[in-house]
């Protein structure tokens, strides 16, 4: 076994619970195994959610997914879709979804500081009649990613209250912001490629290759 990096390395649950009390009774019922009315119209109103994947061997990854409120649809008290928008074509999720269909949701509503977490079994579909239903900016998407729900449960707000994510007050200038351009420039820097080649080329994407 490889040696970690870090040290005091908490290695059993034993070890994990006895830094802290138990979960209150409330934390300990508030999972549910369906969509019911509440979640629904949770998802009806959040235009982001973050999806977590991971592959045969435990590689993870987490991407998110984002259109008008509503984008995904919902087909029954178990079952949702996520459209598959245009995007940088690694299909890192759906690749890891191909492996292994255990996935992970986060849906959030801007100014709500409380999320929607969903746990289930992923697959991806090209169902013609479903990929209409999900049609935006008169583009139809080839592929959607449709998930089968096992766990559903509201996540506190603690993170957002700490990181005062929805506090304009608390954000950082535009100009003061890390540039993506440069970054990523930078680490392709074997390419050759310049940072204002870069920004050209995100620029004409986001323009041209939303939809």
């Amino acid at each position: 076994m490889t040696a970690s990096p870090f040290k005091a390395i908490i290695q059993s649950e034993e070890e994990l619970r006895l830094l802290n009390s138990p979960p209150s009774e409330l934390v300990r019922n508030k999972v549910i195994t369906r969509l019911d009315s509440h979640c629904r119209e949770f998802i009806s109103k959040s235009p982001l959610l973050f999806l977590s994947t991971s592959d045969a061997e435990g590689g993870c990854d987490v991407s998110p997914r984002g259109d008008a409120p509503g984008f995904v649809y919902i087909l029954d008290d178990t079952r949702l879709v996520i459209p598959e928008r245009p995007g940088n074509r690694r299909y890192d999720s759906l690749l890891n979804i191909l492996q292994n269909p255990s996935a992970g949701l986060i849906f959030i509503i801007p100014g709500l500081e409380e999320t929607l977490r969903i746990n289930g079994k992923a697959c991806i579909t090209a169902d013609p009649e479903l990929m209409e239903k999900m049609s935006a900016q008169g583009k139809i998407p080839q592929i959607g990613i449709g998930v089968e729900v096992e766990e559903c449960y509201i996540h506190c707000a603690k993170a957002f209250k700490r990181s005062k994510l929805w506090d304009p007050e608390q954000w950082p200038k535009r100009e003061k912001l890390p540039n993506p351009a440069a970054i990523i420039a930078d680490h392709v820097r074997g390419l050759k490629v310049t940072e204002e080649q870069v920004a050209r080329s995100l620029a004409e994407s986001y323009e041209k290759r939303l939809y």
